[in-house]
């Protein structure tokens, strides 16, 4: 029998905590909270203060379990009931996270972001949307940076802003419903040129005629507005209006010259020619190479100079190579190779995210 005697612990360890801070007349109060509830309740989700807080104390260091003294919260407060400056803390104070927690809300956060920057922008030329793997790209050529205290949709439109000043991407178009009266259709009529709509279809049967048309978003309340005039009246049909037949997967390299796209050309292949061009192993440096000593790479079944073939077995075109060859297929020339892989991924973004 052990006669090691082992005594009680006096110490009421907080574990699973998440530390919320607050500074205030150069003191330091903390609150020792559940985790994932904090969020709740500034959401307004969670309206239960005992299912946010571990337990209704003010702390000057939860990590140490050193109390908050009275003094210090009346000086700071202006009371010392515990509940009221737990709940001022919670509403006011820093939540403390880790950095690998900060950065996977910041990820999701972008996540967010760039889905609803495709969802309310289209390419001018094709009148489709561009896919979230391109929004994310041009997001990070910007260097957007993802403010926790702002919610996704005020950045977003902050973001569609900048892109549209940078690249060949607009708002995409409301798609609505103008209604006024038969003897006041004319003059509705009048006022949809003056606001430059597409006229979609129009209906001017019936007493109370209407016409379906484009506009941007922009108008939408003057819309409301002068339509008080005919009598008329708006009904949105589609916030996001585009091209039927898909998502385009253009893609624009070059940032400062962006190039026509032929209309023969598939979207995806036009993005592949562009990033071809990136490549550091291209046919025609292969070409200058002839003469000079050589190295054959057997998963590419090409010649290359002995300088670049450490440079063409980092490229993408020898690794999809590598994993063919040792599924024993054949290799690919680098165009069937970019092809391939860009197919791959165009299915991947369709299937993770409904268009």
């Amino acid at each position: 029998m052990s006669r090691t005697l082992v005594q009680p612990v006096g110490q009421k360890r907080l574990t699973n905590v998440a530390v919320v801070r607050l500074r205030k007349h150069g003191q330091r109060f903390e609150i020792a909270c559940f985790p994932n509830k904090v969020l709740s309740w500034r959401a307004r989700v969670e309206k239960d203060i005992d299912e946010v807080l571990q337990s209704h104390t003010v702390y000057s260091n939860v990590s140490k379990g050193v109390l908050a003294k009275s003094k210090e919260l009346i000086k700071a407060f202006g009371t010392d009931d515990q509940t009221k400056i737990c709940i001022e803390i919670l509403e006011k104070g820093e939540l403390q996270v880790s950095g690998k927690e900060r950065e996977a809300q910041l990820s999701s956060q972008f996540r967010d972001i760039a889905t609803i920057v495709m969802e309310k922008t289209i390419n001018p030329d094709t009148r489709r949307p561009y896919t979230i793997t391109m929004i994310e790209r041009l997001m990070h050529e910007i260097h957007f940076a993802v403010d926790p205290n702002l919610t996704s949709k005020e950045q977003a439109l902050k973001v569609i802003k900048k892109l549209i000043e940078h690249f060949p991407i607009k708002r995409a178009p409301l798609r609505v419903r103008f209604t006024a009266p038969k003897p006041n259709f004319t003059g509705l009529m009048e006022k949809v040129a003056e606001w430059n709509a597409i006229v979609i279809s129009n209906d001017i049967s019936g007493t109370q005629p209407s016409i379906v048309c484009e506009i941007e978003p922009s108008i939408l309340h003057s819309c409301e507005e002068r339509l008080k005039d005919v009598q008329g009246r708006v009904e949105v049909l589609s916030v996001s209006a585009h091209a039927e037949g898909g998502s385009s997967v253009e893609q624009h390299d070059n940032v400062e010259v962006p190039k026509a796209v032929p209309a023969k050309e598939s979207d995806v292949v036009a993005e592949i020619s562009e990033t071809m061009q990136k490549q550091s192993i291209s046919t025609e440096i292969q070409g200058n190479a002839q003469g000079k000593q050589q190295r054959r790479c057997k998963e590419c079944d090409v010649p290359m100079d002995d300088k670049l073939y450490r440079e063409h077995c980092k490229s993408g075109w020898h690794k999809h190579n590598y994993t063919r060859h040792k599924n024993g297929l054949p290799p690919l020339s680098q165009e069937e190779c970019m092809v391939e892989m860009e197919l791959a991924d165009s299915k991947k973004d369709l299937k993770d995210y409904d268009f």
